[in-house]
């Protein structure tokens, strides 16, 4: 089985795709079931963020995993295959491992060096624990793409180079004074109660703006987030939820609006929008970090509006400068590739190993046992003591060529070796496979808990 990975996100695609590619939490859930079902895979994971969706898989066949999940993705994201194919991209084996650590590092992020794509691999790592789509191959690499990410956060000075979306959003609207001035004094409403609606109201609150309103589909939501704003030693801010239904008279009141909800239409049309500029004398700035969109994009026309959506950070950011500490990242990726690969490789001949062990265990009690017969006068200290020095034989033999199996597998091409054991000592494949599974299903039950 090999790793698989296909995929589009701002790099390859233009944010209209993506938008409309976007996956709700129902299809990323049907997707992962029916790429199980698909013959080449025999395990998922889906990455869907705001401006990426990849879908990882351990396929048997490399053409025919490629196929297979590019029609998957067309069918759940509701984009036509022949005009989805041109934006995706591809990546097998090493590079795919190479592709998610360097997202985990935020190499591959719209804001380099973002620190919030960590928390979107965990999340798409318990989906499929949850789902059971994620394997001993996809467990392992979601984890180990998780401390790459970690490493290279607190090991270089990558987070100088980049910062969260919301806080480049954030910029964005300022455009050019320091969000903490332009912050100041001004009232917010964040629409969304999620991990991204959240880091948008506390940096709001940090920035000192005097109100946050909270709205959410899920009112226990929005007034769980409104008590945090406002527990005893936080910023002192003032903070409220409110229903969706009153949008339309907080948009009114507001300086700056927030935006990231999972709704799969507009939440501030146009109209509403038109309608809360009436009588007003004072800028409204709009941050919309959907995808798809919440609001529409209609306002970027609209006098007295500033409207910052993911397509217009996509276009900021290509001019965003790199920081040195990418190339010390980028080492540490490259380190962690090829860890990885001679990890698995290595764990891709243990079977045999143990196989290997397990007959020639076989084979020292089945001559003990005929011994025993011919020399039935032999006392239990005597029986003891033949039986060790036949063990030591046998493991003195064995001790030699099974580490250094294990150190070739290691290697690029190693795979090969397990074959060549299996041969030279005509292992039964059906005994190997069994203890590739016993393994595969003690180790899937250790990464049952949340990461």
């Amino acid at each position: 089985m090999s790793l698989l990975v296909v995929g589009l996100s701002h790099r390859s695609a233009p944010v209209s795709v993506l938008e409309r590619a976007s996956l709700s939490a129902d299809a990323r859930t049907k997707l992962l079931h029916d790429t199980l079902a698909a013959e080449p895979a025999a395990e998922g994971a889906v990455l869907a963020t705001c401006n990426r969706i990849e879908l990882y898989a351990d396929v048997d066949k490399f053409h025919a995993g490629v196929a297979e999940l590019s029609t998957l993705l067309a069918q759940h994201s509701g984009v036509g295959l022949e005009e989805l194919t041109p934006y995706l991209y591809v990546h097998y084996e090493d590079r795919a491992v190479h592709h998610l650590f360097s997202v985990a590092c935020g190499l591959d992020s719209m804001v380099v060096g973002e620190g919030q794509i960590l928390g979107q691999i965990k999340d798409a790592l318990a989906l499929g624990q949850d789902l059971h789509t994620a394997g001993r191959l996809l467990n392992d690499l979601f984890q180990q793409a998780l401390r790459v990410g970690k490493r290279a956060h607190s090991e270089t000075g990558i987070d100088r180079a980049g910062q969260s979306l919301v806080t480049f959003g954030l910029e964005q609207l300022a455009d050019g004074t320091p969000v903490d001035d332009w912050a100041r004094g001004k009232r917010a409403l964040v629409i969304g109660a999620g991990s991204m609606s959240s880091l948008a109201a506390a940096t709001l609150a940090r920035a000192g703006v005097t109100e946050i309103v909270i709205a959410n589909r899920t009112a226990a939501r929005a007034e769980r987030l409104a008590e945090i704003l406002t527990e005893p030693g936080s910023t002192g801010v003032t903070a409220r939820a409110v229903e969706m239904v009153a949008v339309g008279d907080e948009l009114t009141r507001a300086d700056v609006v927030v935006s990231c909800t999972g709704a799969t239409g507009l939440v501030l049309t146009g109209e509403a929008v038109d309608t809360a500029l009436q009588g007003r004398d004072t800028p409204l700035h709009l941050l919309d970090l959907a995808m798809p969109r919440d609001i529409d994009a209609a306002a970027h026309r609209m006098p007295g509006v500033r409207l910052v959506d993911i397509e217009s950070l996509a276009e900021a950011s290509a001019d965003a400068p790199m920081a040195a500490d990418v190339d010390q990242v980028r080492t540490i990726v490259a380190d962690e590739v090829a860890a990885f690969g001679a990890a698995q490789r290595a764990a891709h001949i243990t079977p045999t190993v143990v196989a290997l062990r397990a007959m020639a265990a076989d084979v020292v009690a089945g001559e003990v046992a005929r011994l025993e017969g011919r020399l039935p006068g032999l006392d239990d200290k005597q029986r003891a003591e033949i039986t060790q020095t036949v063990r030591r034989v046998v493991d003195k033999l064995l001790h030699a060529p099974t580490v250094r199996v294990k150190q070739l597998a290691s290697e690029p091409g190693g795979a090969g070796y397990a074959d060549a054991l299996r041969t030279l000592f005509d292992l039964d494949p059906e005994t190997v496979a069994s203890v590739s599974r016993a393994d595969l299903n003690d180790g899937d039950v250790k990464n049952r808990g949340r990461v």
